[in-house]
């Protein structure tokens, strides 16, 4: 007991993931024999079981089964993340197979590990040597999220290495598991099955036409002309989805097969999926144990290992698995579907039984080394060292942190003369995503907010942005329009209402906020002639942001009778959201949490000063209290509401994957707070939720680029979304802008600068 603590020190619970019994294939006893030589050898670790389940409600899975994750159902994958990711497992152990996931060549398995923060240690039951483009895809993100990867036989590493450049020590090569017997004479076990006095050949698996098991029934003739009592058992039920596709018709066909030969007397077919110990109690009253496999490129087979594993004399088709477990004497190899050979060796080891036994007795010594103690022992050693090679997480000091100063380099690289492109492959503008008006109103009111900017680039750029929401209205639609390519043409006759309620507001920052008359006016002119349209917006957030332009252009016009209409017929609205959706425990305009959630209290708050109501300002202080609640942390720190967690009624929020957009939010609803009540609490608050960007956050991982005034796409279960599209990069300086302007008007002093990379 002191070996087996000593190698699973410090791991007390993993997820395993795979098929699993009553499952039938050799995946699910493959996962299967891997918990329980677990749960043998560490008796002391949780091990806890999602079985993949190709047909929902089928199997009757033992209690040892966590979940089950039905193989289609891409909700059922995020669920199973949540719930690895909470149960408070320290490592996954994956077995990948194709055609056991879902998705293109399987790729929701990627979309889940993706959620997942824990390392992940793979076993790849199949390695092809010509992957299509989907399975290359799925195979390399499968090798970059794995911090270890098992295969089962040199052959795989290679293939690896040449077909996908992935090499060096997180490959480890471990056999397929065997079970512990003793060694046995097969004419012990021969009466349990009524074999007594035969010379027996077997071969085991689930039936189906890749198993060349026509070539040994055209080599039985021979077999029985030089021994007479020769029997050959093709022991396992026809696979499943052959079963699917056409019902016993190959099984039927075989003993057609075997009837022409001459021979079904001489063939016996079992057809049973063979629990565990039974199988090896065939296994054992075999002579010889067969394997004409056809695919030479079959890297496993759990039925070769399990008859070497009992010390079997085999007699196979070089595969790369059978080249390999049997290469040095401990079988014999003969060419793909030559009866001929096939009937020459086995006639050969039936006929010579010292032969027979020093073959049989070289492949037990090799079954020893792959016991699964051994293979348990081996991944665990694995991951124990691919755990502590996690970094490790640091705490930042408590003291405040300088807001950044804003930075216009990282939004002028993002931008040309039609506008801000949308998307970044890490900093480098995506083109071919093109444009869309959300960022271009973003950007615009970032030129009119930013102090520092000299006059020309103020005018150049304001004119640029503008210049695009202008060319984005569509008179006939009464709409703007969104999305344009590359090309400057427009995706769309009109785009969101999100994307409409935005030009709103963009037109009533400008109004307010730009340093030069020529683009206040045009603001002001643009705004009277669109703004109407917001009277059909039906999105509580499209109406918000509405809500947040009409605010600025009665700020410094306070006789605008349309926004003034605005204010009052939404915030009315959104009232009466809020009495309908409202519960003991959940203060919120809606039954669900979405993107951009604190621009409602923001829009409420800043409605209520403009028409001077005191109702509206406490309604958005009170929402705003419960979103930042559901926006800490347990450590206290701001969490940015997951995307997963949109469209959940009633839920509390899930942490992943994290945007930039909800921290801006939170920083300009803080602010609008402030400026209401006074409350300094609100700067204490605006001043959490901007460290996000600076790595006060779940994963202690700055968002932020210093040197170039860039930001990060996102925070994901396994780090940080590298890309920095426009959407983010906005969000920071647009909560920049915020968080210095609100220091200046508070008096606060802040601390030192926070080094961010």
């Amino acid at each position: 007991m002191e070996r087996v603590s000593a190698i699973g020190s410090g791991i007390g619970h993993i997820a395993l993931i795979g098929n699993f019994l009553p499952r039938q294939c050799g995946l699910a006893t493959y996962t299967t024999d891997t918990f329980h030589a677990l749960k043998a050898e560490f008796p002391a670790m949780r091990v806890d079981v999602y079985a993949m389940d190709d047909h929902p409600g089928r199997y009757d899975y033992p209690s040892d089964v966590t979940a089950a994750i039905a193989q289609h159902d891409l909700a059922a994958y995020l669920e199973a993340a949540r719930t690895i990711e909470a149960s408070g497992a320290q490592a996954v152990w994956l077995q990948h197979e194709y055609g056991i996931f879902g998705g293109r060549a399987g790729d929701f398995i990627l979309t889940m590990l993706d959620r997942i923060s824990l390392p992940v240690i793979v076993t790849l039951h199949t390695i092809l040597e010509k992957p299509s483009p989907d399975e290359r895809r799925v195979m390399e993100g499968l090798l970059r999220r794995s911090a270890r990867v098992i295969v089962m036989a040199e052959r795989g590493r290679d293939i690896l290495h040449r077909v996908h450049g992935f090499s060096g020590k997180a490959v480890v090569m471990i056999p397929h598991g065997v079970p512990d017997r003793p060694f046995a004479d097969p004419d012990s076990f021969k009466p349990r099955f009524g074999w007594e006095g035969r010379k027996t050949v077997l071969t085991f698996g689930l039936l189906a036409p890749n198993k060349g098991i026509e070539t040994l029934i055209d080599a039985m003739p021979a077999i029985i002309a030089a021994q007479p009592d020769a029997l050959y058992i093709v022991l396992g039920a026809t696979h499943p989805n052959l079963v699917a596709h056409e019902g016993e018709a190959y099984r039927d066909r075989l003993k057609a097969l075997a009837a022409a030969r001459g021979v079904l007397d001489h063939v016996q077919f079992i057809d049973a999926f063979v629990e565990h110990d039974h199988l090896i109690d065939y296994l054992q009253a075999a002579d010889v144990y067969a394997t004409p496999y056809i695919n030479p490129a079959q890297i496993t087979s759990g039925t070769l290992s399990y008859a070497v594993g009992v010390g079997k004399a085999v007699v196979s088709t070089p595969y790369v698995h059978a080249t390999e477990i049997l290469a040095d004497g401990h079988g014999v190899l003969v060419d793909f579907g030559d009866s001929a050979a096939f009937a020459r060796e086995i006639i050969a080891l039936l006929g010579n039984d010292g032969n027979r036994a020093r073959l049989s007795a070289r492949a037990y010594a090799r079954g020893r080394t792959m016991i699964w103690s051994q293979l348990v022992e081996t991944a665990m050693r694995e991951m124990t060292a691919m755990i502590a090679a996690q970094p490790k997480r640091l705490s930042h000091p408590g003291a405040a942190m300088t807001p950044l100063v804003p930075d216009f380099s990282a939004v002028e690289r993002m931008s040309d003369s039609t506008g801000m492109l949308q998307h970044s492959i890490y900093s480098i503008p995506d083109r071919r995503h093109g444009y869309c008006i959300d960022d271009n109103a973003r950007a615009l009111i970032l030129v009119g907010r930013m102090a520092g900017l000299d006059e020309a680039t103020q005018d150049k750029w304001t004119t640029i942005y503008a210049s695009f929401i202008q060319y984005a209205w569509n008179p006939e639609a009464q709409r703007f329009r969104n999305f344009m390519n590359f090309d400057r043409t427009w995706c769309e006759d009109f785009g969101s209402e999100d994307s409409n309620g935005r030009a709103l507001w963009a037109l009533g920052m400008t109004a307010r906020t730009a340093t030069m008359a020529k683009h206040r006016d045009w603001a002001v002119q643009m705004f009277d002639m669109t703004a109407s349209m917001a009277f059909e917006l039906g999105s509580p957030r499209a109406q918000a942001f509405a809500m947040l332009g009409a605010a600025e252009m009665l700020d410094c016009h306070p006789g605008h009778g349309l926004a003034r209409a605005i204010i009052e017929r939404f915030s009315a609205d959104h009232l009466a959201l809020l009495a309908d959706a409202r519960r003991p425990e959940w203060e919120w305009f809606e039954i669900v949490l979405a993107y951009d959630n604190a621009r409602l209290p923001e829009a409420m708050i800043r409605a209520g000063v403009a028409l001077d109501r005191a109702d509206l300002i406490e309604t958005g202080v009170k929402t705003l209290d419960w979103i930042m609640v559901q926006q800490t942390s347990p450590e206290g720190r701001f969490r940015a509401v997951g995307t997963e967690s949109f469209g959940r009624a009633y839920a509390p929020p899930l942490p992943f994957d994290q945007q930039p957009l909800e921290a801006q939010a939170t920083v300009e609803a803080c602010a609008a707070a402030y400026q209401a009540t006074q409350d300094c609490r609100w700067i204490d608050e605006a001043t959490r939720a901007y460290r996000w960007f600076l790595g006060l956050n779940d994963m202690d991982m700055p968002l932020a680029t210093v040197q170039d005034g860039g930001c990060f796409d996102g925070l994901t279960p396994t780090g940080i979304n590298r890309n920095q599209g426009a959407e983010s990069i906005l969000a920071l300086q647009l909560a920049s802008c915020t968080i210095s302007s609100l220091s200046k008007l508070a008096g606060t002093v802040a601390g030192p600068t926070h080094a961010v990379a």
